[in-house]
């Protein structure tokens, strides 16, 4: 079975995810915003938090959407303001997810993010969500990934 995760990353948790996860035999495919986020913390909660909640779909850098030849799909977004990152917006309106066994991995500061698994729930009822929280201070957290 072909097993592919796409991911965004801002602050690295989304990198140490696709490490566990390459060793585990998925292929790795980052989704990379052509226009990066502001430097300063505050700037990139201000604008990634507001893109978010409005659904907002970055252009990204060289991705390609074409995961027919995988059986297995994992997502990894970073939660802003309670959604799934711009980036992944994007990701989701690109790729053609019907028919795969689609698992969502998301990370943030909080953990669980109820808004976030609602609307993933509403859009894909059949896949799985996985929340961590902050993996990269947090590595046993990486444990939930077992079940992959």
């Amino acid at each position: 079975m072909k097993k592919l995760f796409i991911y965004y990353s801002l602050s690295g948790n989304g990198e140490l995810i696709a490490e566990a996860l390459a060793a585990k035999g998925y292929e790795i495919r980052k989704a990379v915003p052509v226009k990066m986020p502001p430097k300063a913390f505050f700037f990139q909660i201000l604008t990634g938090g507001f893109g978010a909640a409005i659904g907002r779909k970055e252009p990204l850098a060289g991705f390609d959407p074409d995961v027919s030849e995988y059986e297995k799909v994992v997502i990894g977004s970073p939660i802003w303001n309670g959604r799934i990152s711009c980036p992944i917006n994007t990701v989701l309106a690109e790729t053609n997810l019907n028919g795969k066994d689609l698992t969502f991995v998301l990370y943030s500061g909080s953990g669980e993010a109820p808004k976030t698994s609602e609307l993933i729930s509403g859009r894909f009822p059949d896949a799985k969500v996985i929340h961590l929280k902050e993996p990269k201070k947090n590595r046993q957290e990486l444990e939930k990934l077992d079940i992959l």
